[in-house]
């Protein structure tokens, strides 16, 4: 899935290990997790999880490095049951957390992409004029928001993060609203096709 200059495709042993399977039986078995319980083997705790090697973004060695660190084992432990270095167990965290935060911008994208309704924020708009443009648009859409005109400014101001300073939106944002109602906030750029826009 990556191209040329992805280096989560360049180095096979970043991903592998070295090694010519990713299922790590064996994964994690004596090491203890922080409360004190034993760790589940790496197939036992991808089950768990419900990983799903075809369809996931995440290699098994990948998926099976970022649960362990997940919960609290050290790139060294983890290592050491992999039989690699503590530099490739970095070096495939590094590649799994690049691809989850690469899947979650994805889904987000598509998410606005299919939500019915899309407003369009200004830079330069008070952050209170902003419940007032989503509720016109929803309204037009007949779509409902459960959300009061504070509770939306605060989620406006939470996920636009730096876009938002006190009261003024400084960058572009798209809201949108799905049909249940759920508001989403994005940075925005070009607008996709499809949708109503305001």
């Amino acid at each position: 899935m990556g191209t040329a200059d992805d280096p989560t495709t360049g180095d096979p042993t970043e991903e592998n290990g070295g090694e010519s399977d990713g299922t790590d039986t064996d994964a994690g078995a004596a090491e203890g997790w922080t409360d004190g319980t034993a760790v589940p083997a790496a197939d036992e705790l991808l089950r768990e999880l419900g990983f799903d090697a075809e369809r996931s973004v995440l290699t098994r060695r990948q998926a099976t490095v970022l649960a362990l660190r997940e919960r609290g084992l050290a790139q060294r432990a983890i290592a050491d049951r992999l039989d690699t270095s503590r530099a490739n167990v970095s070096g495939v965290e590094a590649s799994a957390r690049r691809n989850v935060a690469r899947a979650r911008e994805t889904a987000a994208f598509a998410a606005a992409l299919a939500a019915p309704v899309r407003v369009t924020i200004a830079p330069g708009t008070d952050l209170y004029d902003v419940p007032g443009s989503v509720y016109d648009a929803c309204d037009a859409a007949d779509i409902a928001v459960e959300s009061s005109a504070p509770e939306l400014m605060r989620v406006v101001a939470e996920r636009g993060g730096a876009a938002v300073r006190e009261r003024e939106v400084r960058e572009r944002l798209l809201v949108g609203v799905t049909s249940e109602g759920e508001v989403r906030v994005r940075r925005a750029g070009e607008h996709a096709p499809g949708g109503r826009r305001s």
